[in-house]
């Protein structure tokens, strides 16, 4: 129903352009317009290859990051069973002494 509607509203709105007549390009300028596109894939290429490398840096950032983290955590983890055992010990020492 809604898609009806919208569809409907843009076929009223749509307004008929006069078309242009295409003038016929000349070889000069055919080339330069290739040479052009082939400039604008060049760019794009590098852009391409350098925004893969970014996201390659950014890959490796995380990761170390990341692997930096668990260790942190997971010496953090490694303490607190330590105090919990020495604890632990030090409680049933305190029981035997009664």
């Amino acid at each position: 129903m809604k898609q009806d509607v919208l569809v409907t509203s843009l076929a009223k709105k749509t307004i008929a352009l006069p078309k242009k007549k295409a003038a016929p390009e000349t070889q000069e300028s055919l080339l330069w317009r290739l040479e052009h596109l082939e400039s604008q894939m060049q760019k794009l290429s590098e852009l391409v290859r350098d925004h893969a490398e970014d996201v390659d840096r950014l890959v490796r950032i995380v990761a170390e990051d990341r692997n930096t983290i668990r260790r942190q955590l997971l010496r953090k983890h490694h303490e607190q069973v330590r105090v919990r055992k020495h604890l632990r010990s030090s409680n049933s020492k305190q029981g035997l002494d009664y």
